[in-house]
């Protein structure tokens, strides 16, 4: 028994949400190990970093987790900034939705929680808003993290620090199991190496990928297209989240700019002339001053969907085998409160009714129609 017990979990997919499990689990003194075949073209660091559970007007569970995660989030950064020594980013800034009526802004499902605005408040927090905008929301909870330049390598620094061990460019081809039990992976290393990984445990959060490790999964990509521009310093201090197009500055006044969603490119990977066209046009409908800002990078990446568009966290039909993935657009303001739910879960300890009913409302179970679907292959 206490053999076993020194073979370590793994944790299969090094993007945010692995990155942030193996954190909570190791923090808790267990042995992690993650494998991840190119962490670069994880989600977690081409997203944009908002924090936004009113901004996106989500509804039902899916704002329940949300607004669950985003008050963990100020606690979950201090530790990672802890145990790595860096900054991750964290602002709460605020996030202005800007609408053509004050009919459209009163409808949207999350307007009891933010500050109306008139034409006038709304160009007082977003100066030089194009003038077609007539009213807004103020969501002042919400705000942002620096995933791609900041959260992501704290991560990485605080994992290490914490013992996770890290094997990179490591292709898992298969999973092992015997009578519905999970006994490890069947792995390609960089050098076209094939061999066996044996663990009694396992996290599968692939992203857009995880499909491919396990067929059941419900999981398809959704292609973002995104750039950033370089504008001066505070002058944009709110985020502007506007239908298609979001601007997120920064604290040194670079501003992101996303982000397209192409539900029929697959993994089509590059830039398009049509997305960073669509990109631009925002820019253009949102604020147009900031279309004459330097344009610094361009970039693009995969957002992991599911058919009614919410995560899938918790058991598989494989015992051993756990899942988080799935957190399509939200997976920076999800990455907390995964992270929690499946370490308690791993670890046994006890949930209380909130947990235990967020994990039912996002268990895998719930595509099953006739039964078949989590029948393995």
């Amino acid at each position: 028994m206490a053999v076993e017990a020194k073979k370590p979990l793994l944790i299969l997919g090094g993007g945010l949400i692995g990155l942030s499990i193996a954190h909570e689990l190791a923090q808790e003194g267990r042995k992690v190990e993650v494998l991840s075949r190119r962490r670069s073209e994880a989600a977690g660091f081409v997203a944009a970093g908002m924090l936004a559970p009113h901004a996106e007007g989500l509804k039902n569970t899916l704002l329940e987790l949300g607004q669950l995660s985003l008050k963990r989030i100020p606690t979950w950064v201090k530790k990672i900034e802890a145990n790595s020594g860096m900054n991750c980013g964290l602002r709460q800034c605020g996030i202005v939705v800007p609408f053509l009526s004050a009919t459209e802004r009163d409808t949207y499902p999350t307007a009891s929680f933010g500050e109306k605005l008139n034409r006038i408040q709304l160009e007082k927090e977003i100066p030089g808003i194009a003038p077609n905008w007539n009213s807004g929301l103020l969501f002042k909870e919400d705000g942002q993290i620096d995933n791609r330049r900041q959260l992501m390598r704290a991560l990485e620094k605080a994992c290490v620090e914490l013992g996770v061990h890290f094997q990179e460019g490591i292709e898992v081809i298969k999973l092992l199991k015997n009578n519905q039990e999970f006994q490890g992976v069947q792995i390609k290393n960089a050098e076209g190496i094939i061999q066996d990984l044996i663990s009694q445990e396992a996290i599968l959060c692939s992203g857009a990928w995880s499909k491919k490790i396990l067929q059941e999964l419900p999981i398809f990509p959704i292609k973002g297209q995104m750039l950033s521009i370089q504008g001066p310093k505070d002058t944009l201090k709110r985020i502007i989240f506007g239908p298609g197009t979001y601007l997120v500055p920064r604290e040194d006044g670079l501003i992101v700019v996303g982000a397209t969603s192409e539900k029929n490119a697959g993994f089509t990977e590059g830039l398009t002339p049509f997305g960073q066209k669509e990109l631009q046009q925002g820019i253009n409908n949102l604020l147009p001053s900031a279309s004459q800002w330097p344009h610094m990078e361009r970039w693009w990446g995969f957002r992991p969907c599911t058919p009614d568009e919410m995560p899938i966290i918790g058991k598989s039909s494989l015992k051993g085998l756990w899942l988080a993935t799935g957190h399509y657009r939200n997976g920076v303001l999800f990455a907390s409160i995964t992270a929690e739910l499946l370490t308690k879960c791993i670890q046994r300890s006890s949930l209380n009714e909130t947990e235990h009913q967020l994990l039912l409302a996002f268990n895998l179970n719930r595509f099953k129609s006739t039964g078949s679907i989590l029948k393995n292959s």
